[in-house]
C-alpha cells in the first residue's frame, strides 16, 4: 500500500515539537490523534454524577479506559462548575490514590485535572505524566511545579477564578482573543522553565463561554492551532453540544463525535471524552480520512471476490 502524497493531506501548520514523550509514551502528532479518557472521583461530577467517586471504581473505569482503546486517562478530584471549594487536601487523597494504583498496573498516559501545585506536586510524584490546568495557571507556583519535574502540562483557557461564576460572557472574536490569551499563558509557563515540548494547549469549549462562542471555536479552531503546541479539545457531552442539539446530557454521544472530528480536521491532536469506544473509532476514522494512517486492512474492490 502506497503512503498518502504529502499533497493529498490538509494544510495544517506544523506543530513545534511534533514528535513528544509523554510519560512511556512517544506520540507523534503529526501523523496521530490520542484519545484522553475522563474520569471523575468526584460526587456531583458533569457528567460522570458520582459513579466513578469510589476509589475501586474510579481505577476499573481507568482500566477499562486502557481496553477500549484511549491513549492516556485524565483524573479529576474537583469540578471545574461553580461551586464550594474543595480543599487540597481533600482533592489530593481523591486523585493521588487512582494515580499510584493506575501506574502500578499500566503504562498508560495519565494525567491529573487540578489548579493547584500542592496536587501537582502529590499527583507527579505518585506518576502523573501530565498536569491539565483547566484555569490556565492561576496558581502561578503551578507552573514552576512542573517545570522541576518530567511532567507536561495542558493550559487550557478559562477567564473566571476557580469554582466561580462568569455570566454572560463577551468575546469580539472568540477564537482570536482566546489564542492571545493562551499564547500570554503559554509565556508564563516558558519564564518558568517549563520547554516547549512539554507544552499544550487547550481553547477550553464552554468554559467561560456561551454556546455560540464554543461553536464558534469549533468552526475556527485554526488560531488555536497556529500557535504551533499541540492542541487539545475537551467536547465531550458539554452543554454548547446539549443546546445545539436540544439534547440532555446522556444523549449528546453523536454530538460529541461530529465536534470533535471536526476539531481533529483542523489540527487537533488530543481529544478529551467520555465515550472511549467510541471516541476511538471516531478518531481512527478520522485519522484515515485524513491520511494520517492506513486502513485496518484492505479488502473491498481490490481484487478479490467481494461477497
Amino acid at each position: 500500500m502506497t503512503e498518502p502524497s504529502p499533497h493529498d493531506l490538509p494544510a495544517l501548520p506544523a506543530i513545534m515539537n511534533a514528535r513528544r514523550q509523554i510519560g512511556g509514551r512517544l506520540f507523534d502528532f503529526s501523523r496521530e490523534v490520542a484519545v484522553m479518557a475522563v474520569v471523575n472521583r468526584t460526587p456531583d461530577s458533569f457528567y460522570d454524577q458520582g459513579r466513578t467517586f469510589e476509589l475501586d471504581s474510579a481505577v476499573a473505569a481507568c482500566r477499562d479506559a486502557e481496553r477500549a482503546g484511549a491513549d492516556w486517562v485524565d483524573i479529576g478530584g474537583a469540578p471545574f462548575a461553580p461551586g464550594p471549594e474543595i480543599p487540597a487536601v481533600e482533592e489530593a487523597e481523591r486523585v493521588v490514590p487512582v494515580v499510584e494504583a493506575v501506574r502500578a498496573a499500566s503504562g498508560i498516559v495519565i494525567s491529573v485535572d487540578t489548579f493547584r501545585a500542592e496536587v501537582a506536586r502529590r499527583s507527579i510524584r505518585a506518576g502523573a505524566d501530565v498536569i491539565n490546568d483547566t484555569t490556565g495557571l492561576s496558581d502561578p507556583e503551578l507552573a514552576h511545579v512542573v517545570a522541576d519535574s518530567a511532567a507536561s502540562i495542558v493550559i487550557t483557557h478559562s477567564r473566571a477564578a476557580p469554582r466561580t461564576p462568569y455570566a454572560t460572557p463577551q468575546y469580539a472574536d472568540v477564537s482570536a482573543e482566546v489564542a492571545h490569551a493562551l499564547e500570554s499563558r503559554v509565556q508564563r509557563a516558558l519564564d518558568a522553565g517549563i520547554p516547549p515540548e512539554r507544552i499544550i494547549v487547550d481553547p477550553g469549549h464552554d468554559l467561560n463561554k456561551n454556546t455560540l462562542h464554543s461553536l464558534e471555536i469549533t468552526r475556527r479552531l485554526g488560531p488555536i492551532v497556529d500557535l504551533g503546541y499541540p492542541t487539545l479539545v475537551a467536547v465531550s457531552n458539554k452543554d454548547f453540544i446539549g443546546e445545539s442539539l436540544d439534547a440532555e446530557r446522556d444523549n449528546r454521544v453523536e454530538g460529541s463525535l461530529v465536534a470533535a472530528a471536526l476539531c481533529i480536521a483542523q489540527g487537533a491532536r488530543i481529544v478529551r471524552m467520555h465515550n472511549v469506544r467510541e471516541s476511538v473509532a471516531a478518531v481512527r476514522m478520522a485519522e484515515a480520512i485524513l491520511g494520517m494512517r492506513e486502513p485496518a486492512y484492505l479488502r473491498h474492490n481490490m481484487g478479490e471476490r467481494n461477497e
